[in-house]
């Protein structure tokens, strides 16, 4: 068998001239002593911080299968020195008692205190004092190819650590609940089952993100939910035990409209919210909105889909008047005023 190395190269140089072109060591060993060290220096920071959590589940029984116990496994990351942990809601979730472990060794019982599944967010408090803690960063400032570094448990190997950069940023990321979350950050840091609830870290060890995401079967698609999201999520339910978003009481599906439609009424878009149901003593049914009518402009903006009135019911429109503009039986345009209440979710 004939031993052709790397001779078939297609190369105008010879051996030797070759050889004259490969590092003497120096540089690249100097480049990759700094990109370790900035990775075990990021690591040291965050990683004694980052919780393994244990969660037991009540199974659903019947008369046959008696009601057991399932058993799961996430990450999540101290933010207090009294314990309370940020973590994914789908970590926790159903949780019929939580453990939370530490890089140090110790252990404790923990408690849900809030959770916001439109952002995938829980907040749980270990009973526990004096823990260490991360540093946040501001998600806003993180560039495209930054490197990241995410800390977890996946498949309960604790503290495992993972490097890469920030694929993308500006995602949208639709949770379990329905909602979209807005600039979600993609990284090509791998992540895997466990992984979820954990900190994602820049080159400092500050907290940028919250790993919650990957997309199956594809390799180097992962996302984290932003850190300045996680702020005032985890400010809300440290402050209430819920996050408060605007609600109008109505369900809809997005309708392509009709071009006679788009080119008498002048409207900017081809599409809108059709209304598919009414709650009853809900502010739409108030404002005398009706099953069928479609939904094209509200507090100002087009509306071409169910996604853009998810993006305009925040905390800050509760309790205010809005302008929302319908279509009635595709030939009626109606302007009318629309005051969104507190969600009950």
């Amino acid at each position: 068998m004939s031993d052709f190395s790397l001779e078939f190269l297609d190369s105008p140089l010879s051996k030797e001239q070759r050889l004259e072109h490969v590092p003497s060591g120096g540089e690249e060993s100097d480049f990759l002593d700094d990109y370790s060290r900035t990775v075990t220096g990021a690591v040291s920071r965050a990683g004694p911080a980052v919780a393994h959590i244990s969660v037991k589940r009540r199974a659903k029984g019947s008369r046959r299968m008696p009601q057991r116990e399932q058993e799961g496994t996430g990450s999540g990351v101290v933010i207090t020195p009294d314990g309370y942990i940020v973590t994914n809601n789908h970590v926790v979730e159903d949780a019929s008692s939580l453990r939370v472990s530490l890089a140090d060794g110790t252990s404790y019982n923990a408690e849900i205190v809030g959770k916001d599944p439109a952002t995938d967010l829980a907040l749980v408090r270990a009973q526990g004092s004096g823990l260490a803690v991360v540093s946040l960063g501001d998600s806003e400032k993180l560039q495209v190819g930054q490197l990241v570094i995410a800390i977890g448990n996946p498949f309960g190997f604790q503290n495992s650590v993972t490097a890469g950069v920030v694929s993308a940023l500006g995602r949208s990321l639709r949770s379990r609940a329905g909602r979209l979350i807005e600039n979600v950050i993609q990284t090509d840091a791998a992540l895997n089952p466990g992984n979820s609830g954990g900190p994602l870290v820049d080159y400092r060890g500050l907290v940028v993100g919250i790993n919650t995401a990957i997309i199956q079967f594809a390799q180097g698609i992962c996302f984290a939910i932003p850190v300045n999201t996680m702020r005032w999520v985890v400010s809300s339910l440290i402050r209430e035990g819920r996050v408060s978003r605007g609600y109008l009481g109505i369900s809809g599906q997005n309708v392509p409209l009709p071009v006679r439609v788009i080119s008498y009424f002048q409207l900017n878009q081809d599409s809108g919210v059709e209304i598919l149901d009414v709650s009853a003593n809900s502010p739409a049914y108030g404002a005398g909105l009706r099953e069928g009518d479609v939904i094209v402009s509200l507090d100002g903006k087009p509306i071409g889909g169910v996604d853009d009135i998810h993006r305009l019911l925040t905390r800050d429109v509760v309790g205010k008047r809005l302008e929302i503009s319908l279509l009635r039986d595709w030939t009626n345009m109606l302007e009318m005023r629309i005051v969104p209440a507190e969600s009950p979710d």
